[in-house]
C-alpha cells in the first residue's frame, strides 16, 4: 500500500488466461462498495489489509465465501492505480489518467471499505489497530500491504525531482517527469538505475531504457545519446533464457550495462548521479546526465517492520506454497509484502490469489491446505513501442510459459497484450 494510492505491480498474462476460463464469476454481479466509514464494526470474519491488487481480489473472493458485510478492507487511499501502465506513461505511450480509478469503484459490493491506516498488528489477540486508536478484531486476516518506496534513501531525493531532467516511473508524482525528460533530451548521458534492494516488477527499470532508445531513434537524437543501465545486480535479468535475449537487444542497440553499480546520491542542480561500486567498497563514480530515471530503494511497509507477523527484515512470513502464516494459522499474506522468494508482480498476485482462496477454504473447514503455489510470476519486458519479450517463470527461475511459442523473442502481439488487453483484464477480471 502506498501513501499516494493503492497500486498493483507488474502486469500479467498467464493468470489472465485462467481468469477467463468458464466458471469465472460474472462481472455484472459486482457493483459499488457499501458505505465507507472509519470503522463500520469492530469485528469481521475476514479482515483484509490493503486495497491494491491482492487485497481487492481476495476481498471479492472472501465475500463470496462468507457473505456480504462480513469482509472489510482497510485502505486509506482514495485512488487505485494500475501501475504496470506507468512504464508506458513514462515512455509517452499512455496517459497517466488511464491508470487510475476511484477506490470505491473497485471495492466489491458487500465488502466494507474502512478508510483508515493500519498502525499495529496483534495476531495473538486476533486484532489490528487503526488510526485514532481504533481496534478491529477478526477471525481471519489477509495481509496485502504492498511494498514501500524509499527515495529518501538516495541523498538529494526526493527534493531532486523539483529539477528537470529526472523522473521515475515508480511514483504517480514523478512518472510524467520521465516523459518530459525524454522529450527535452538534447545530448549526453541517459542513465537508468536499479537499486540494491528487492523491487516490484524487476523488469521495469530497464523497460524505460528500451523505450527511451526507441524514442531517441525516432526523433533523430540517438547518435547524441549515451544510454547507460547501472544496476546493482550482477546480471541483467534473473532467468537465463530471457537474460540472453535481453543481452542481444542491448548489443544490437549499443546500450551500456554496468553491473554492481548502486545509485547513492543525485546532485540535481548539477545533473550529476553518484554510484557506489558494490565490488569495491568506498569507491564511487560520478556521471553527468542529460536524463536520469531513478528506481528507488524499496522495503516492507513501516507497520510490518518488527511486527509479530514479519520475518527479521519486515516481510510477512508465510509458507511459500500455501501462503499461510508460519506461526499464526488464521493469518495469510499475498503479494509484494510477503517473503515469497519470487518476483513481486501483479501476475504473481493473480496466481497467488487462486492458491490462497483454496488454502483459506480448507483452513475454514479445519483441514490442511493442499493447493501449492509454484512461484509463478510474469514480466512483460517492453523492448520498444511495439515489442515485448514475455518472461514467465517459477521459484526455480525456470521458464513457465503460457504460449506454444518462444517467448524470449520480441513480439508485437505481446506488446498489444500488455498495452491494451491487460488493463481491461485487470479492471474487469483480476479485481473481480
Amino acid at each position: 500500500m502506498s501513501s499516494i494510492g493503492a497500486v498493483s505491480s507488474c502486469s500479467c498474462l498467464h493468470p489472465a488466461v485462467w481468469l477467463l476460463k468458464p466458471g469465472m464469476q460474472k462481472i455484472s454481479s459486482f457493483g459499488l462498495h457499501t458505505a465507507a466509514r472509519c470503522a463500520a464494526k469492530d469485528y469481521y470474519e475476514v479482515l483484509v489489509l490493503g486495497g491494491g491488487a491482492g487485497g481487492i481480489a481476495m476481498s471479492a473472493r472472501m465475500k463470496r465465501k462468507v457473505g456480504a458485510g462480513k469482509v472489510a478492507v482497510v485502505e486509506p487511499s482514495k485512488t487505485h492505480y494500475y501501475q504496470p501502465l506507468w512504464t508506458l506513461v513514462g515512455g509517452g505511450a499512455k496517459q497517466l489518467a488511464a491508470s487510475a480509478r476511484p477506490m470505491g469503484s473497485v471495492m466489491p459490493q458487500g465488502v466494507e471499505w474502512i478508510k483508515s491506516q493500519v498502525t499495529a498488528l496483534d495476531p495473538d489477540k486476533n486484532c489490528v489497530w487503526l488510526e485514532n486508536d481504533i481496534k478491529v478484531s477478526y477471525k481471519y486476516l489477509i495481509i496485502a500491504l504492498g511494498i514501500s518506496l524509499h527515495y529518501e534513501k538516495i541523498k538529494g531525493l526526493p527534493e531532486g525531482f523539483n529539477h528537470p531532467k529526472i523522473g521515475s516511473n515508480y511514483s504517480v508524482h514523478t512518472v510524467e517527469k520521465t516523459w518530459k525528460a525524454l522529450q527535452d533530451f538534447k545530448e549526453g548521458n541517459a542513465i537508468f538505475t536499479f537499486p540494491n534492494t528487492p523491487v516490484k516488477c524487476a523488469g521495469a527499470p530497464q523497460k524505460i531504457m528500451y523505450l527511451s532508445d526507441a524514442y531517441l531513434r525516432k526523433t533523430g537524437k540517438r547518435s547524441k545519446a549515451n544510454i547507460m543501465f547501472n544496476t546493482s545486480l550482477g546480471v541483467i535479468f534473473g532467468v537465463k533464457k530471457y537474460a540472453d535475449a535481453l543481452l542481444e537487444v542491448v548489443k544490437e542497440r549499443n546500450l551500456a550495462v554496468n553491473y554492481k553499480r548502486n545509485l547513492i546520491e543525485v546532485r540535481a542542480d548539477k545533473q550529476e548521479a553518484v554510484f557506489e561500486d558494490l565490488e569495491k567498497p568506498g569507491v564511487t563514480e560520478v556521471h553527468q546526465y542529460e536524463m536520469l530515471h531513478v528506481t528507488p530503494p524499496m522495503g516492507p511497509p513501516a507497520v510490518l517492520i518488527n511486527s509479530p507477523v514479519s520475518d527479521e527484515i519486515g516481510w510477512v512470513d508465510v509458507d511459500k506454497e500455501t501462503l499461510q502464516h508460519k506461526k499464526y494459522p488464521n493469518v495469510f499474506g499475498i503479494g509484494d509484502c510477503t517473503n515469497l522468494p519470487t518476483s513481486k508482480t501483479a501476475a504473481a498476485v493473480a496466481a497467488q490469489s487462486g492458491v490462497l482462496d483454496k488454502t483459506i477454504s480448507l483452513v475454514m473447514k479445519n483441514e490442511l491446505p493442499v493447493k501449492k503455489y509454484d512461484g509463478y510470476t510474469s514480466c512483460p519486458l517492453v523492448t520498444g513501442y511495439n515489442k515485448v519479450i514475455l518472461a514467465e517463470f517459477d521459484y526455480n527461475a525456470q521458464p513457465l510459459e503460457t504460449f506454444p511459442i518462444d517467448q524470449s523473442k520480441e513480439r508485437a502481439t505481446m506488446y498489444h497484450m500488455k498495452a491494451d488487453m491487460m488493463p481491461l483484464l485487470y479492471w474487469n477480471a483480476l479485481l473481480k
